[in-house]
């Protein structure tokens, strides 16, 4: 790690985490009630150690093939100081292998998944792989007519999802997850985030532990503070551009 990266990353979560401060207070809100992943895909383990050693505790990937060997690579101490958030769009037959270093998974979609990531949890439990359940969110499908393929659930799938991960031995229903379908205006995008937080509120009438809203990335991550997110998946504006 060169101290010209070490310098870069430091300024641009310092940006980021400003750019959230303003947010919430424009919001009424506590920036403590915020959570920032940030998203460290393409980018080697080096920078998640320097990332750890600025105070980031939350890091999410996207591809299995690249996160384990990451996750595996980090020092003991630093991977105990370490939430990891799988936030890509995951196949069941890879269900087994995440469930062995992600705390959580954040793009759960289809009751297949909920019974493969179960399965992998409970068997990384015996194993010894893991020692603690998994924890999920649903993600939700904001697209509307023929606007969808951002992946995730259709709004009527989340009741009967949300309930079969609340009925799995081994995984814990955190919330919803979304990204904000391409194209859309700022007056869109605050429409189809105001959507998800309509989804969850409906969402704690039957799952009040289902607290968490995760929405906003870089170029979006105001309106979804001001639409009440919970968690915040950043990459290039803290990372810089992909490798």
């Amino acid at each position: 790690m060169t101290d010209s990266r070490r310098d870069e990353l430091a300024a641009n979560l310092a940006a980021v985490q400003t750019r959230i401060d303003d947010a919430c207070r424009a919001a009424g809100r506590d920036p403590s009630e915020v959570t920032l992943v940030v998203v460290t895909k393409f980018f080697p383990g080096d920078d998640v150690v320097e990332l750890a050693g600025l105070g980031v505790e939350h890091v999410g990937e996207n591809r299995d093939q690249e996160a384990g060997p990451k996750v595996a690579e980090l020092d003991e101490q630093v991977r105990s100081r370490l939430t990891v958030h799988f936030i890509g769009q995951l196949q069941t037959n890879k269900a087994n292998h995440v469930t062995r270093y992600a705390d959580v998974v954040q793009s759960v979609d289809r009751a297949k998944l909920v019974r493969a990531l179960d399965r992998g949890v409970g068997n990384a439990l015996e194993e010894g792989a893991r020692h603690t359940p998994l924890a999920v969110t649903l993600q939700v499908d904001l697209g509307q007519g023929e606007d969808r393929g951002r992946g995730g659930a259709a709004p009527e799938e989340v009741p009967a999802l949300a309930d079969a991960v609340a009925a799995a031995e081994h995984l814990q229903l955190r919330g919803l997850m979304a990204v904000a379908p391409l194209g859309l205006d700022d007056d869109g995008t605050r429409a189809a985030f105001e959507r998800l937080a309509r989804l969850g509120e409906d969402l704690r009438r039957e799952h009040p532990e289902a607290t968490w809203l995760s929405a906003g990335m870089s170029g979006d991550l105001e309106t979804a503070v001001t639409c009440g997110a919970t968690h915040l998946r950043v990459g290039t504006a803290i990372m810089g551009s992909r490798l």
